[in-house]
Order: structure tokens, then sequence, then C-alpha cells
């Protein structure tokens, strides 16, 4: 049986800013960008108590708390923080999963130190980050990655959980189905009409049926409501695509300015493209009409797409072939997908996808 611990920091963007500036501890902060479309990409312990969370409008979490105070983000120096915190991870072992800047999943099974119990790795780490860098983080620990990710968010923040395999049933039974890995506001409110709110519930649906009902995902809440979770801890990923994208603070409706903004993503996209040495043949277009909708479309070339020459006459293709003359455009991205090292017979001809997509702004991330 596996030992994972799931290790998170505590809010931590806006964690590095009031370590960093006397000045803002203890008061409610929101890390991002200070502006009419500006999304809150942490806020402080202080600031959730009058409902500021990440993903939320800037604007809204102002209102909801007038005394916020706005920080912009420095990723930098987030980045710098969040190696100081995995060199930690690693004196215990390398089988470290990161992800993001701020989490990781680590297989102790079989540690550097030899230390037996799960619980007493996690208490030490928690402790060596703390003297590195003067934050805080909460641990979950269980023996899998489902269960030791929930548990990390039961006694936040500078908190630790541990699911025992014998309580695993009950543990998971207790908690509301949107607690569960993969269960998203949708997916919850179809379940609550199937009347199950409660992993308990869940377990009382027959595997068919939840397939029927969601199908692959069925198979996956299937087992989840019974704790089974089999993935193990994965120490890297093969990159599949590298993309950046733009929201305007003004829709861009003149045509002058969208093919600029354009050009600017695509220099853009080739420096990320070349930093990364990334090889990819798909091009796709991202346009965000309004709060509620946006277009993707993508063509596949015979070539390597790697430099301006290559991915900017497509993306100008591409955008021809939107409705951009008549649509205000919120939001544009650009993306390089389809690794070389995965390609099979057949993949390299020319293809076009369209697809349209509901767009949400309201996940929560703690």
């Amino acid at each position: 049986m596996r030992k994972i611990i799931h290790i998170d920091m505590d809010a931590f963007f806006a964690s590095v800013e009031q370590r960093d500036n006397p000045e803002l501890r203890g008061k409610p902060i929101a890390v991002g960008f200070d502006g009419p479309r500006g999304v809150v990409s942490t806020a402080s312990y202080e600031a959730r108590p009058y409902g500021v969370h990440s993903a939320m409008s800037m604007a809204q979490a102002k209102r909801r708390c007038p005394q916020l105070i706005v920080v912009p983000t420095h990723f930098e120096k987030y980045k710098e923080v969040s190696q100081q915190i995995h060199a930690v991870f690693h004196e215990y072992t390398d089988l470290v999963e990161p992800i993001s800047l701020d989490e990781a999943f680590l297989d102790v099974t079989d540690n550097k130190k030899g230390i037996e119990l799960a619980v007493d790795i996690a208490k030490e780490i928690k402790q060596k980050i703390f003297e590195r860098t003067s934050l805080t983080a909460s641990a979950g620990i269980s023996f899998n990655k489902l269960l030791a990710k929930i548990a990390s968010d039961m006694r936040k923040p500078n908190g630790i959980f541990t699911v025992h395999p014998d309580r695993a049933l009950d543990f998971i039974g207790s908690l509301p189905v949107e607690k569960l890995w993969g269960v998203g506001p949708k997916t919850a409110n179809r379940m609550h009409e199937m009347g199950v709110f409660t992993g308990a519930q869940l377990r009382r649906i027959s595997c068919e049926h939840l397939v029927q009902v969601f199908g692959k995902m069925g198979r996956v809440y299937y087992d989840f409501s019974r704790g089974i979770d089999n993935r193990p801890v994965v120490v890297a990923y093969e990159r599949k695509s590298v993309g950046c994208e733009r929201t305007f603070l003004e829709d861009l409706h003149i045509d002058t300015k969208i093919i600029i903004e354009l050009y600017h993503i695509v220099l853009e996209l080739v420096e990320r493209i070349e930093r990364k040495d990334f090889r990819g043949r798909t091009l796709t277009l991202k346009l965000k009409w309004d709060a509620t909708t946006q277009i993707t479309r993508s063509l596949t070339q015979e070539k390597v797409l790697r430099t301006k020459d290559d991915i900017l006459p497509l993306a100008k293709r591409l955008l021809k072939d939107t409705e951009y003359h008549d649509r205000p455009i919120r939001l544009m991205g650009l993306s390089v997908s389809s690794p070389e090292t995965n390609d099979k017979e057949g993949q390299n001809r020319p293809q076009w996808v369209e697809g349209f997509l509901p767009f949400s702004d309201d996940k929560h991330k703690r």
C-alpha cells in the first residue's frame, strides 16, 4: 500500500506578498490585476470571510470587501520560492509530481530517510518549508492521490490530516460530491438532480448507470466513491502544447487593432516555443466573444511550427474564418500542439476543427 502526501501552500501568492511587505500582514489582500477585467489570482485568508476568492473578478472582490488591498503579481518571485519548496520535497523522495507552483504529490512509500510514518515526513516537510521560506503549508496523507488531495483541504491553513485505509469509506461517504476530484459545478448539479449529494449516496448508484449519464467519467466517479484511485505519482509529464492568450481591457472591434494584437500574441508564442524547445504542428486560435462563449479553430500542417513566418500566416487564416468583423473580441489566444513525438500515420494531413465551448470564470482555487 502506497503512502502519498499532498502538500498545498496556504494562499501562496498572497502569503509571499505579506511575508515581503509587513504593512500587508493581517490585512485583506488580493493578488492580481487591478483593472476593469482584472481577476483575483489569490486572496489572503483575511479577505476570504468577505467571500473573496480566486478566479473572482477584481471588481466584485472590491465590492464585497471595500478595504481590500490589491497587489500586482510577481511571478518570478513566486517561482523562486516554489523552487525552494520543491527542494525540500526532494530531500525525502524523488517521486514528486508538481501540480502547480504551490502544490505537489509525493510518494514516500520508500523515502530517502527511511521514515516509517508518512505523517512524520509531512510534519518535517512543513517545518522545513516554514524555516526556509517563513510560509505555511497544509498536508494531506493517505494511500492514494484522491484521498491525500481531499485531506490537505480539511484543516487549512497550516494543517495536517490523515485518511487511514480503514476509515476511507466512511470518510468518502460523509463528503459532499463536490469534494470529489473531477466533480465540477455542472456535474454536481446533475448528481443533485439524481438525488446524489454525498459520497455514500453516489456509492449506491451502479457503475452502468453512472457511465450512461457521465460517459467514461462515470467509472471514475464509481471508483472514487469507494476510495479507489490507482493513479501513480507521475514525476514528469510530456508537454502537449504551448500557448498564450490575452484578455483585453476593452473589447476589440477595429480590424487593425485586432491584427496588431494577433501579431504580438504570435511573437509571444514563438518566444515560448523556443524557450520550451517544443515541436508541434497544430495551431489553435481561441476567441472569446463575451463572458459565456468562446470559439476555437485549429489547423494542422505537415511541418513543425516554430517561427513567426510559420505561425503568423496561419493565425491570420484562422482569424479570417471567424466572425471577428461582426463581434467584438474580449480574449484572444494561440497555441501550438500535437508534439512531433506523438504523431501517428495520417495525423499530418491538414484538418479543421471547430467547436463552441461554454466559458466560466467561477473556478475556485484555495
